[in-house]
Order: C-alpha cells, then sequence, then structure tokens
C-alpha cells in the first residue's frame, strides 16, 4: 500500500475484464471487419456494462453482451471493429453493478502503492502492430 503496508489477501475479487481476441496468440490476420470479445467478471456482483477502447483509452465503445449475465460470473461480451491496418492499443473497461469500475494502472497504483502484485485488476492493454501481431503492453 502506500504506506508501506502488503496487501496480500482479500475475499473480494473486484471488478475485470480482459479482451481474449485478438490477442498474441490469435494475431489479426487482414485487414477489414473484426469480431472483438473478451470476458468481464466481478465478485461484487453482475457485470452492467464493458466498454472497449482502440486508442488506449482516449476513446471509448460500449460493447454487447454475448452471454447470459450472472452474479459473481465470467460475462462475455464482444463488439465489430473495422481495421484498416493501423497500429491499435485496445482495452476493456468493466462495470460492476455497485457501480464500481475497472481501473487503470495509475489509479490502483495511487490506492495500493507501486509493489503491489496480489488481485491487480488493472485495465489491460494489447497493442495490435500494423503487421497484425498482438503484444502486451502497459499504460498508466
Amino acid at each position: 500500500m502506500p504506506d508501506g503496508r502488503a496487501r496480500e489477501f482479500t475475499f473480494v475479487q473486484e471488478c475485470n475484464s480482459v479482451v481474449t481476441n485478438p490477442c498474441p496468440e490469435k494475431p489479426m490476420m487482414k485487414p477489414g471487419k473484426v469480431w472483438v470479445e473478451g470476458l468481464a467478471w466481478s465478485g461484487r456482483g453482475r457485470i452492467k456494462h464493458v466498454d472497449v477502447s482502440f486508442d488506449g483509452g482516449v476513446t471509448w465503445r460500449e460493447a454487447k453482451f454475448t452471454s447470459e449475465v450472472f452474479p459473481r460470473a465470467l460475462t462475455r461480451f464482444g463488439l465489430e471493429w473495422d481495421w484498416q491496418g493501423q497500429s491499435a492499443m485496445i482495452q476493456s473497461r468493466a462495470i460492476d453493478e455497485t457501480g464500481f469500475v475497472q481501473p487503470t494502472y495509475g489509479q490502483l497504483r495511487a490506492a495500493r502503492g507501486e509493489n503491489s502484485i496480489y488481485h491487480k485488476n488493472a485495465i489491460h492493454t494489447w497493442k495490435v502492430n500494423t503487421d497484425g501481431s498482438v503484444v502486451n503492453v502497459q499504460i498508466s
């Protein structure tokens, strides 16, 4: 934590999400329409909303749920993206029924300090390169 104490254990699984396609194992094959999909979850209840960004969190688009939404369970989401071969930074951001919004790395570090490794639920970023390859990057 910022005061030097370690936060090692908690029962609460906070709101989180991740894009599962594209990803390093599923790169972009060619420009055109792509179905971007992922998973969201929260130990606080139901997922109410998931947004996806293609520019590193500057702008966001609402994703559609593609599965039923149950409390404390994985929820599938997706949306169509017209990829034209440009570099992109794909992120997802989940909001649960309590109003908890998945934090950025900067927000998580401000709350838990620089050395926190437990229960990381910060917004995850995939960088799509112009050749279609996908790599993990970290944006504060």
